[in-house]
Formats: C-alpha cells, sequence, structure tokens
C-alpha cells in the first residue's frame, strides 16, 4: 500500500494522502506529527528509551509537497534525550517540534496506583465516522464514535486507527498511532459549525505516562473557546488498556 510519505534519506516525498480539511495543498496536522516522530525514533539512544512528550509549532501551513527533514539531539542525558526535528519545504521551515524520550525502566509501584479505566464504550461499539469532504488524511483513519460525532458540536470520544502506513515500507508505531489521531481533537470536540468556522491548531503537544498498545487510540475530547480568536482542545487519550496520556493544541478560530 502506498504511504502517505515516502522517505529516501533527508528527502520526503508527500502524497495526496497527507491533505487536510481547510485546503487541499495543505497538510493535516496529523501527517507531519507521526512523520515527526517517526524520524525521532530513529534516533539512537545510548540506552532503551521511550517517548513521553511531543511539541509540535506549525510555524507554517505544511503543503503537499516535497520536504526536507532536519534533525538533532538537544540534550543527551542517562535518563532523557531531548530532539528537535524540523520539516522544511523549499528551503523554509514549515514545522519545529521538541521529542523528549525517557529511560525505559521496570518500576515497582505500589498497589494504591493503577491503569485508569476507559469511562466510554469500546471501538467495537462505536458508530462509523465516513471521510468528511475532502480530507484525504481522514480516509487513511478508520473512526469509531462512541459518544458524540467528528465535526458535529459538542465534546466527543472517537476512537482512531491508521489503515495506511505514514512512512512507505515502514510499520506505524505505536506512538505515530497516538500523533496522527491526537492532531483530530479539535474535530472531535468541536463546538462551533465547520462550514461557518475555522478553528486550525497551531501546534500540537501530547504526553504519555506510558506507551499505548493495540491498533486503536481513544480521543476524549472537549473545546474551550475564548473571546479573543483562540481557543483549547483537550483529549484524554486512550487505549484498550486504559488512559495513558493528553493531547493540546492551540486554536486560532474565526469565521469563514
Amino acid at each position: 500500500m502506498e504511504g502517505v510519505f515516502r522517505v529516501e534519506g533527508n528527502n520526503v516525498h508527500t502524497s495526496d494522502h497527507a491533505a487536510g480539511p481547510w485546503d487541499p495543498g495543505m497538510q493535516h496536522g496529523g501527517a507531519p506529527s507521526s512523520l515527526i516522530v517517526w524520524a525521532a525514533e530513529r534516533i539512537p539512544t545510548p540506552q532503551p528509551m521511550h517517548i513521553a512528550r511531543l511539541t509540535v509549532d506549525l510555524m507554517r501551513p505544511v503543503p503537499v509537497a516535497p520536504l526536507t527533514i532536519e534533525s538533532k539531539v538537544l540534550r543527551e542525558g542517562r535518563k532523557i534525550q531531548l530532539c528537535e526535528i524540523c520539516l522544511l519545504a523549499s528551503g523554509v521551515e514549515v514545522v519545529r517540534a521538541t521529542v523528549l524520550k525517557i529511560r525505559s525502566q521496570a518500576v515497582t509501584l505500589p498497589d494504591v496506583v493503577a491503569e485508569q479505566p476507559i469511562d466510554v464504550p469500546f471501538q467495537q461499539d462505536g458508530v462509523l465516522q465516513p471521510p468528511y469532504g475532502q480530507n484525504n488524511f481522514h480516509s487513511c483513519v478508520t473512526l469509531r464514535a462512541v459518544r458524540g460525532s467528528f465535526l458535529n458540536p459538542g465534546p466527543g470520544a472517537i476512537w482512531f486507527r491508521g489503515d495506511r502506513p505514514i512512512v512507505e515500507g515502514a510499520p506505524i508505531s505505536q506512538v505515530m498511532r497516538v500523533a496522527l489521531a491526537a492532531d483530530f481533537s479539535n474535530g472531535v470536540s468541536s463546538v462551533l459549525d465547520f462550514k461557518k468556522w475555522m478553528f486550525i491548531n497551531a501546534d500540537l503537544t501530547v504526553t504519555l505516562a506510558r506507551e499505548p498498545v493495540g491498533e486503536w487510540i481513544l480521543l476524549n475530547s472537549e473545546m474551550t473557546l475564548g473571546k479573543d480568536g483562540a481557543g483549547l482542545a483537550v483529549s484524554r487519550l486512550g487505549d484498550e488498556k486504559g488512559y495513558f496520556g493528553r493531547a493540546v493544541q492551540c486554536l486560532v478560530v474565526e469565521p469563514r
């Protein structure tokens, strides 16, 4: 199956599958966010580590066009590694991200510490959400709503499964699954009419207490808007074992 991206060295060939809902020539934020995770996971660590935080700043609209990846380690330690991943289009920086990795080490926790259980139905009981409009990236993902529905007003809870490879020839890692789903938070939690309003995220921050398991990622989301053109979309992230993290988007809100 054709991937969303094909990577050769530091050069990225972008397919039409990356296109998002706001403009057919602009990528859905889940596409570059998951590509950044792919690049970060390929940076060697001195010992086993896992990604605990992903912060993506969308400096400019990311075009459906060739990209260049630039990666570097900002801090290397025994317990953490901090990486910076940048994406450039025609030599212009369009995305700058930092990825924090933490040492993987088994810890015996007190009995009072337990997984936070999922408090909505699981994906098998959800309602399939069809692709919305010309959102090509949506067609790469299966959505099953268990509360609310995609892009309909009000808080929502939707399970996501990535179906198309992000990078051609490479499996979708667990954290890549989280990144591609998390950028849908504003669509899951929308309190505005998509046909009348734009609420594009300027960034994405994902934090993980542990690595997720399974193919399905839950976004249990809500949106908060101010009267000055800004807003937040916040999601609790879950899987078949329970909640494991959070995703936050800062939104730029304006009428169409």
